[in-house]
């Protein structure tokens, strides 16, 4: 892999794993639908898939002068050139391509980052969360049934979208028509694909067992109000 090309993959992976086994975590899902899902496997706090020495030294030498700090994930999925390649891709299409106003797209790739209990994923995003605009308290209402937090309308219609994609993979009717009232058919499909793209990502994470690096947040603290 070219160090150009490196960079520009490195741009999505910017976070950072938690090795606390998920056995038992409820993931507090749709309040509305009472539904609370539990991980039935812990993520891995060792390494699967150890990452390529030459790759892992390209991205550290990539990343040194930079705050990102990603280079497990980029030197895990350079085993599979064709797999590192499309995900980059497609992960940087919705990033820095997309049309939806990128303070929601971050909402829905948190939302199923924290479904997937994907921590790495999680705490990629919110770095670009906090870049456009969402705040620390959002983030960690996030990871809360929604009817704990005042979410707008468009938000709410979009957490609930997740839910539907993360539990059943398919949205129902009735948050389809709350969508469909807030956003055009193109905004949707883009929400759905960029919950689905990062359900992907956050399996390859978790199951990969891709590992710490330094620098960058885990799962959200609690507000010093709800504590």
């Amino acid at each position: 892999m070219q160090l150009r090309q490196l960079r520009t993959d490195l741009q999505i992976w910017t976070g950072r794993p938690n090795v606390q086994a998920c056995v038992g975590r409820s993931t507090q899902l749709g309040a509305g639908k009472g539904h609370t899902s539990v991980m039935s496997n812990a993520r891995p706090d060792t390494p699967r898939v150890d990452p390529l020495p030459g790759a892992l030294q390209k991205a550290k030498e990539a990343m040194k002068n930079s705050a990102a700090n990603a280079a497990n994930v980029t030197a895990t999925l350079a085993h599979n050139e064709m797999v590192s390649a499309g995900v980059g891709r497609f992960s940087r299409a919705l990033l820095f391509k997309g049309a939806v106003p990128a303070r929601l797209r971050e909402m829905v790739i948190l939302r199923m980052g924290w479904n997937c209990q994907s921590v790495y994923e999680f705490g990629q995003h919110t770095l670009f969360g906090l870049d456009v605009g969402l705040t620390r308290n959002e983030i960690y209402w996030l990871t809360k049934p929604t009817s704990e937090h005042g979410w707008q309308a468009e938000e709410l219609a979009l957490l609930e979208m997740v839910d539907d994609l993360y539990n059943d993979d398919c949205v129902g009717d009735a948050t389809w028509l709350k969508l469909a009232q807030l956003f055009s058919t193109s905004d949707v499909i883009e929400f759905i694909a960029a919950a689905l793209q990062y359900r992907l990502v956050s399996g390859l994470l978790n199951s990969c067992g891709v590992q710490l690096d330094e620098g960058v947040p885990g799962w959200p603290d609690a507000p010093p109000t709800t504590a």
